[in-house]
């Protein structure tokens, strides 16, 4: 059963927003009080969250849809309905975000490090909000947006000082179980580690990270092998340590040529030309290896590279390789830039930029995409006339008319409003109005503008009195 997962494709829905309530107050001897509608609640959030007692996706390779909560609708009474709760999802410490298409959208490193990878949908605004002083009492109220939604992709790169390369069977396994507490799978066959495995090692004063990498041969930056898996575990490391086997059994292998397909496997996988390399000659405790490591050294350390001769079943030349690396992790931190806090920019956008664009498709329709007017119309009832004329009243005060004129439109000529698979479809007119609206001006209640009785009563006697006075006039002259 597969227990070690570093990369899993992620399908996450944030969640939608409640919709406004359209209502009136009432009361006794008051039917018409007002509106009252309260707002929708917003829709939860998803947030991917750092956790270093987090070691691997597993639970995300088995459960790949997560979704948050939607906001509730808003009710009657000014009450505004519940925001939706936001779904916080563990990940280990290194992972990289991507979208589909394989672009990274967050490298997330370092305890409590969050991102915010679906936004909840905005809740609709109760007609209690919407009122104002043309517009007393509307009769609608605002849908909730749809939260985001899509697929990312997790990789797990791991954070880790130092990385073990080398061939199947090298001795990675056994030199980080002598190094560190680390309890890896050990076997005499060739891959038996199938997933990275790491380890604390304490020299002086000095705490490092090391790992080792399972299933690299020829051809593994292609795919072959397992190398291919797990080589983006050494991208985040200090130092590389090539394990060479001077024990083989193989005729046709020895460790300088093993070095040497290793490192051509690295410079193909890319980024790596910079880290410091160390050359480990394992399994000297074996007559023939000893022979054969004391053959080898002096043409490795004239390429340039520490060589350090080691057993890791004798635990011979242990102390040396572990202060050797200790040292150069050491000199790696004091030469990485310090780490700045977050710095919230703000990016004010320009006074006269409307925000949105207006184009004209081939096939004839002029295409209005921002996103105020999208998110505008998402939030539109159109079964409701009076919502109908409310977004036309917005797109007009936006600029939407003026734009359309410019870029040549007619009355009559097809307008959509978003993309193509999620757009609204109409038949421009300028000056769009609702049927509800030639009653009157939009969002108007004609019936919270009756006068009181007693005053009516005394227009209508002002009215008779003055009729009876021109009756009077008009028979006599004098």
């Amino acid at each position: 059963m597969t227990t070690f997962v570093d990369r899993v494709e992620l399908h996450i829905a944030a969640g939608n927003g409640g919709h406004g309530c359209a209502s009136v107050h009432r009361e006794k001897f008051k039917p018409l009080g007002g509106p009252d509608g309260g707002n929708g609640g917003h829709g939860g959030d998803v947030i991917l969250v750092v956790d270093q007692s987090v070691t691997t996706l597993l639970d995300y390779h088995h459960s790949p849809h997560r979704k948050a909560t939607n906001g509730k609708p808003g009710e009657g009474g000014n009450r505004s309905g519940k925001d939706g709760q936001d779904l916080v999802l563990a990940v280990p410490d290194g992972t990289v975000v991507l979208d589909r298409q394989g672009a990274v959208l967050a490298d997330l490193v370092g305890q409590g490090t969050t991102y915010v990878a679906a936004e909840g949908g905005r809740g609709g605004l109760g007609n209690a909000a919407l009122a104002s002083a043309r517009r007393k009492a509307p009769g609608f109220a605002l849908l909730g947006e749809p939260g985001r939604a899509g697929e990312i992709v997790l990789e797990l790169k791991t954070v880790a000082d130092v990385a073990l390369v080398g061939y199947p069977s090298a001795g990675k396994s056994s030199l980080i179980s002598v190094l560190s507490a680390a309890k890896p799978k050990i076997a005499d066959y060739p891959f038996t580690t199938l997933v990275p495995n790491l380890g604390v090692v304490t020299a002086g004063s000095t705490v490092y990270t090391i790992a080792d990498v399972p299933g690299l041969i020829p051809g593994a930056s292609q795919g072959r092998g397992l190398g291919l898996e797990f080589l983006r575990h050494v991208e985040r490391c200090s130092v590389l340590v090539h394990v060479l086997d001077t024990a083989t059994l193989e005729s046709d292998r020895d460790p300088v040529t093993d070095l040497d397909v290793i490192e051509e496997e690295l410079a193909q996988y890319g980024g790596l030309g910079g880290r410091p390399r160390v050359v480990v000659l394992n399994k000297v405790d074996i007559p023939d290896g000893r022979d054969l490591a004391e053959m080898i050294r002096p043409e490795l350390e004239q390429r340039g590279y520490r060589v350090f001769e080691v057993s890791a079943v004798a635990h011979s030349g242990l102390k040396e390789l572990s202060f050797a690396l200790a040292e150069i992790v050491a000199q790696a931190r004091a030469e990485k830039p310090k780490e700045e806090a977050t710095r919230i920019v703000i990016r004010p956008k320009a006074v006269d930029d409307a925000g949105f664009t207006v184009t004209l498709e081939d096939d004839g329709i002029y295409r209005v995409r921002g996103e105020k007017p999208e998110r505008w119309v998402r939030q539109t009832d159109f079964n409701n006339d009076e919502a109908v004329g409310y977004l036309a009243d917005r797109l007009n005060r936006l600029g939407v008319e003026d734009a359309l004129m410019k870029a040549g439109a007619r009355a009559g000529d097809g307008v959509a409003i978003g993309a193509e698979d999620d757009a609204v479809v109409f038949d421009w007119e300028p000056t769009m109005m609702a049927g509800a609206e030639m009653l009157g001006r939009r969002g108007e209640d004609h019936r919270l503008e009756a006068p009181r009785p007693a005053a009516q009563r005394r227009r209508d006697r002002d009215a008779e009195r003055d009729e009876a006075q021109r009756e009077f006039d008009a028979f006599n002259p004098f």
